[in-house]
């Protein structure tokens, strides 16, 4: 039996209609938007704004020319904490990011100057908001937290995060990438400045297309980091400063934008709740059963009641490489590893060598979570 426990990285399979309407518009559409008034050009114009809306109303904000396209969420992060900060700002952010958001921060302490504090988590993967409270000075510019962890799944606190943000005049960043699809999320809600996304994890898109929202704000005081053609002003040697051509320019990758449309009509059509539910009860399913299997340790919150889709394990003394080896051979698809989180794993206490992470969607079956388990369960009594 093939068993795709690897929802985390990305999704697996697509919907059907994301790959018909992508293949159709590359059969029968085929042109740049923005860079022609012939049939093919305004139609993918068309798609293109059809596409803006979309996104815009699934995370709760009301305007589209505010939704930027990337080729993923850490070009999309990068963009956002780059332009936002200067030399001296203080920035804040939480041991369970993913190296999209660490990364660009540790460069710009060595680059900028910046002051950067990380909000320790529990062992269970959670941020408290009143250590991240106590964290503010005067020249707090900036907090940058993920809606949920690619290692534990668990599921952070955005409203009270948010709320604490607003209150102390801060610009609050999202990483959406473990939560949208899955989890609800509205920009206006959680007073978010800006929110990071990607299409091809629980937003059940294709690979390559990504982007962020931002609000006026943020706008006004972020910077474009790339810059060139954008098929608008072109007499000009500047880059536009109106949205969304502040922040795109070159061919936009129209084929993802088709697909990760369709995929959001399809969320849209199944229901965020239903998804939800779905993979709410497989993962308490799937923890249920892991807790029952000896010499697993389980990371995270074992109650399983702000978990979101994954869950980190090790098995007795087995390297995580050899356990996903031994998943492989009986045909479960996982990933082993850091994950591209060791902050995350040094919180939860598996550093260097990280976790097995077992991951769903909307497609797993319990018949599926139930092979995986049962295989785990022969290899725990093999050992």
């Amino acid at each position: 039996m093939e068993v795709y426990l690897d929802n985390s990285s990305t999704t697996f399979p697509k919907p059907k209609q994301v790959i018909n309407a992508m293949c159709d518009y590359m059969l029968n559409v085929g042109g740049n938007a923005g860079r022609g008034n012939y049939s093919n050009s305004l139609q993918s114009n068309r798609y293109l704004y059809d596409a803006r809306e979309l996104i815009c109303n699934f995370f709760g904000y009301d305007s589209p020319s505010n939704v930027i396209f990337t080729n993923n969420v850490t070009t999309s992060l990068n963009i956002l904490i780059k332009g936002i900060l200067r030399p001296g700002d203080h920035v804040i952010t939480s041991s369970m990011e993913h190296n999209s958001v660490i990364r660009p921060l540790f460069f710009c302490k060595e680059n900028l100057q910046i002051e950067l504090d990380i909000v320790a988590a529990n062992s269970e993967g959670f941020i408290n908001a009143d250590d991240l409270k106590k964290k503010i000075t005067n020249k707090t510019k900036l907090v940058v937290m993920t809606q949920a962890s690619n290692v534990t799944g668990s599921v952070q606190d955005l409203y009270n995060i948010g709320k604490i943000c607003n209150e102390n005049n801060i610009f609050f960043i999202v990483d959406s990438s473990q939560g949208a699809g899955v989890l609800d999320i509205n920009m206006k809600n959680i007073k978010a400045n800006a929110i990071a996304f990607t299409g091809h994890k629980s937003l059940l898109g294709p690979q390559g297309i990504g982007g962020f929202i931002l609000d006026p704000k943020f706008n006004d005081s972020c910077s474009s980091l790339i810059h060139g053609g954008t098929g608008s002003l072109s007499y000009s040697l500047s880059q536009p400063d109106f949205l969304p051509d502040k922040f795109e320019c070159g061919t936009h990758n129209l084929p993802g934008i088709v697909g990760l449309s369709e995929s959001i009509k399809y969320i849209n059509s199944v229901g965020l709740n239903s998804i939800y539910e779905h993979n709410n009860y497989l993962i308490k399913h799937m923890l249920e059963g892991l807790l029952n299997i000896k010499g697993i340790t389980v990371y995270g919150d074992l109650s399983g009641k702000r978990l979101s889709s994954c869950i980190s394990i090790n098995l007795n003394s087995l390297d995580p490489s050899e356990l996903g080896y031994y998943l492989e051979c009986e045909g479960i698809k996982t990933r082993s590893g850091l994950h591209c989180s060791p902050l995350a794993h040094k919180t939860i206490g598996s550093y260097p060598s990280g976790t097995v992470r077992l991951s769903i969607s909307y497609f797993t079956t319990k018949e599926e979570v139930n092979y995986a388990l049962t295989v785990l369960n022969k290899i725990s009594k093999n050992l």
